[in-house]
């Protein structure tokens, strides 16, 4: 699963790392930035986390809360 933002220089991936699976931390958030080094959030092109089924599951909550407050108080089409 792959999400483009920031005017397409930041893509998001997410996916379970089949090669970690001796690992509980085994689903990955990849971060790759394609813009220049001065714009960059993180230091390098490529950044990963990973998270527990656990942490997945309580980020996606999160990020879920958070989108339904945006809804309630958001007006207009922002990026479907």
């Amino acid at each position: 699963m792959s999400l483009n933002l920031l005017d397409d220089t930041l893509d998001v991936d997410v996916f379970y790392e089949k090669n970690d699976s001796e690992f509980c931390d085994n689903i990955c958030i990849r971060f790759w930035e394609s813009c220049e080094d001065d714009e960059r959030l993180f230091i390098h092109d490529e950044t990963n986390i990973y998270l527990t089924p656990q942490q997945a599951r309580a980020f996606a909550k999160l990020l879920l809360e958070a989108a339904v407050q945006s809804e309630a108080n958001c007006t207009g089409d922002h990026g479907e």
